[in-house]
């Protein structure tokens, strides 16, 4: 699988997330953040266009040097600076109570040790620091469940690790932060066990 995971996803996955539809969705996460900015799973840099001028400068946490490259248009037309400053989320290479935002756009989901990812997050975090995210996960519906379950194994060899069956708001409130919105719903165009989204916003308190 490393030819496929280094060479290809980066590739495939530039081109399915820059779909349409994401984009209000990435509109409305990254509005808000301010000050210096740790986003968790940069990618291809899909998010930089969507900085708003609060943006002071943008800590970029990603492993694969491809999506790096990729993403080098898009960071030299990005309002706010960017700087490579690490390669997982798991172990921050960074000061604690640093930073005045955290983002993360769908990429919880392949995050190996998700607990260890969001405790760092939270360690970064100045104390009322805002962690903006959209992510998907377990549905509600027992069905569309029943699916997922039957799904994850092969998702998660062919999409980088992506879990389907995660309840992000649970492990981003057990991780010490407070919820302060989620909103919930299944993702226009995409089959339903893998597009159950939750959007919010968490604070670390």
């Amino acid at each position: 699988m490393g030819f496929y995971q280094d060479r290809v996803l980066p590739r495939f996955q530039d081109k399915v997330m820059n779909r349409k539809a994401t984009r209000p969705v990435r509109a409305r996460v990254c509005a808000g953040l301010e000050g210096k900015v740790v986003e968790i799973g940069f990618g291809t840099g899909l998010n930089a266009p969507y900085y708003p001028p609060s943006v002071a400068e943008v800590a970029a946490v990603e492993p694969s040097a491809l999506c790096m490259r990729l993403a080098q248009p898009r960071v030299a037309t990005s309002r706010a600076p960017v700087e490579l400053a690490g390669l997982t989320g798991e172990r921050l290479d960074l000061p604690s109570e640093e930073f005045d935002s955290a983002l993360s756009t769908w990429t919880l989901c392949t995050i190996p040790d998700l607990a260890a990812a969001l405790s760092e997050v939270r360690r970064v975090l100045k104390p009322g620091g805002s962690f903006h995210f959209v992510e998907h996960g377990l549905a509600p519906d027992a069905k569309v469940e029943r699916w997922q379950h039957r799904l994850e194994p092969l998702n998660k060899r062919l999409a980088g690790g992506c879990h389907l069956t995660r309840r992000i708001p649970d492990h981003v409130e057990e991780a010490g932060f407070s919820l302060a919105q989620v909103d919930t719903y299944y993702f226009e165009g995409e089959p339903k066990p893998f597009g159950y989204t939750f959007e919010g916003r968490a604070l670390k308190v």
